[in-house]
């Protein structure tokens, strides 16, 4: 439907409150809104003359068809849009990443147990507690969890090295219980690193009253050592918790939230205080708009609504206009009622504006990130003699082994940065033998194809999210003179033979040393340190992706050829079971009927199969 058929359709919608489901022209779920009053809202997208910022023209532009839903309430229209949008997750609502990653609080599974903070959960069996949003708050409470049970920090293994050597510095200065001098014994040992355990999971409140507990008893048994070291966890957990600067009511769970925006970009920045101290801080950054107002309104119910846990109280720089019914959410997904505010004066209003400080400090880090990539693809710009910044850089490096067998790997930069979601491999189709130079001419030509085709979609009216789609700034050759010409030759009379070409030259110790112009010229970089530590950058990461690709195929060729080796299987065979099973040990360990219904497999070569890989004795 066209924006008028769009408008035309949206003023005819009711007065009601509900939810707005808009599609692209291949029926993709792009955006999910609620509205007080339907009408209003959505002929606003589709009105002409309505100014908007860059996401909702983007998202406007590749609008072809919406839906409605009525409710009774805005509070229904608000808790349906939250549970649409965690289905759905279109591309133009906003997205709740910041930009940390998950970390865990890590347990060994031994006999003297060791607890520690990590970024990766790993599959060897230890017990991981998380996974937690923050580093900051994970590391923190690993950190006052050993010290408050005074943990080991050091490398030493146990049971093998206690009573070796002198206990570190840790021990003398009381922050280790020295395990390492043989007078703690492994029950006690084991029982700290549970209560440390449960401080983390559960805090301060009963795991005092449990150690008080505890020690009596040790003292009743005339356990004295055991109660010392049980006093000690108390006097440590004490002294912890007491250096942590309390700045709220202990007894109230608080989140404050502020948002701050430049002409590009928001942030919502998000303070968590739990037992009168921060705990966390959270930030997120939503480009390509300006619109406060909107993103504080679509955020707060995104953020609270989906699995975040719920304060009893909720302090914002200004509340939605959807208050009521964001209220009601709030209060029937914890049970209770939720105070959602915003302070006028005191404690909390510091702390709102402190939150929006660190909104508006996290906007001037990225706004400087940004300014540096702008000044770095302009300086690139200068020192090739192009007419733009390269926005969208690709890079090309073939990659082969002894067999003759070659591949190519392409990464892509935009905007300064890796993107991945245009890297792409290729493996050679009509190359035979080890030719860098037709390896290159072969994989440019297949990308020039693919960019004609889907351009040629697009103007036949139906555009496609695929990169190749795309058209770069700027093409990259890992290699000197002879590909730069094999990619030129190869691309003339394509619709990118206009995209300025280059090769990246380097020396004799592998490190990057010079560009390649499509005459054979090199242009000296060494001088630019931005544009020469960009391009090895680049060059670097093309090769790495390459022969990552190598090894893979390598790999499966491999498993591929073990297979062969089996009487009747033959490549083709061989790599439908592979590609059924994944790997060797997976043929070895199916049974006759999985292996029967591979393509190219019928029950008697099932058998041989099978037997082949378990012999009779």
């Amino acid at each position: 439907m066209t924006k008028a058929e769009l408008y035309k359709k949206a003023c005819m919608l009711p007065l009601l409150p509900g939810v707005y489901i808009i599609r692209d022209k291949t029926d993709t779920i792009i955006y999910i809104g609620k509205a007080k009053r339907l009408r209003i809202r959505v002929s606003q997208y589709f009105r002409e003359g309505v100014p908007h910022d860059n996401k909702v023209s983007q998202m406007i532009a590749h609008a072809d068809a919406f839906d409605v839903i009525v409710c009774q309430s805005e509070f229904e229209a608000l808790v349906l849009e939250a549970s649409q949008i965690k289905a759905h997750t279109p591309k133009y609502n906003i997205l709740l990443k910041d930009d940390k990653g998950y970390s865990y609080i890590k347990i060994t599974k031994e006999e003297w147990p060791r607890l520690s903070f990590v970024l990766q959960k790993e599959d060897d069996g230890a017990e991981y507690l998380g996974p937690y949003t923050s580093s900051f708050a994970a590391r923190q409470m690993a950190e006052t969890a050993m010290d408050a049970f005074l943990l080991p920090r050091c490398n030493k293994r146990f049971p093998q090295e206690i009573g070796r050597g002198r206990p570190c510095l840790n021990a003398h200065i009381g922050k280790c219980m020295a395990v390492c001098s043989g007078k703690i014994s492994c029950e006690n040992y084991n029982q700290a690193v549970r209560s440390a355990v449960h401080l983390i999971r559960y805090g301060k409140k009963d795991i005092l009253k449990i150690l008080n507990e505890r020690m009596m008893e040790a003292s009743d048994r005339l356990e004295f050592e055991t109660a010392a070291l049980i006093r000690d966890q108390i006097n440590a957990i004490t002294k912890v918790t007491a250096g942590q600067k309390v700045v709220v009511d202990p007894d109230v769970e608080m989140d404050v939230v502020a948002l701050a925006g430049t002409p590009g970009s928001v942030c919502a920045a998000v303070l968590r205080f739990r037992e009168g101290r921060l705990t966390d801080k959270r930030e997120f950054l939503f480009h390509d708009t300006a619109d406060i107002a909107a993103a504080r309104e679509e955020f707060l119910p995104r953020y609270y609504l989906d699995d975040e846990q719920i304060p009893k109280v909720i302090a914002v720089d200004e509340l939605p206009p959807d208050a009521d019914a964001l209220q009601q959410a709030l209060n029937e997904k914890r049970g209770s009622e939720v105070q959602l505010y915003v302070p006028q004066r005191g404690d909390k209003a510091r702390l709102v504006e402190m939150a929006h400080t660190n909104a508006v400090e996290r906007l001037a880090r990225e706004s400087g990130r940004y300014a540096r990539e702008e000044k770095l693809l302009d300086e690139l710009a200068q020192v090739l003699g192009l007419a733009k910044p390269p926005r969208a850089i690709e890079s090309y490096d073939i990659s082969n082994w002894g067999d003759g067998t070659s591949v190519c790997g392409m990464v892509t930069f935009k905007d300064g940065k890796p993107y991945k979601a245009g890297y792409r491999k290729f493996k050679m189709k009509t190359v035979l033998g080890t030719d860098d130079y037709a390896s290159l001419a072969e994989t440019v030509s297949r990308r020039a194809a693919e960019y004609e085709k889907y351009a040629a979609l697009a103007k036949a009216g139906e555009p496609s999210n695929n990169y190749f789609g795309q058209k770069p700034d700027l093409l990259l050759m890992d290699g000197g003179r002879g590909q730069v010409s094999a990619a030129r030759e190869a691309l003339a009379g394509t619709a990118l033979a206009d995209v300025p070409l280059y090769g990246m030259v380097k020396d004799d110790h592998h490190r990057t040393r010079a560009i390649v112009d499509s005459e054979g010229r090199e242009i000296a970089i060494n001088m630019n340190r931005g544009t020469f530590t960009f391009i090895t950058a680049i060059q670097d990461e093309t090769h790495r992706f390459a022969n990552a690709y190598r090894k893979q195929q390598m790999h499966q060729k491999s498993y591929a050829s073990t297979l062969t080796e089996v009487p009747g299987v033959g490549p083709k065979t061989a790599k439908a079971l592979m590609a059924r099973f994944k790997s060797v040990s997976a043929v070895r360990e199916a049974a006759m009927d999985q292996l029967e219904n591979t393509p190219g497999v019928g029950p008697r070569l099932a058998r041989t199969i099978y037997d082949h890989f378990h012999p009779q004795n």
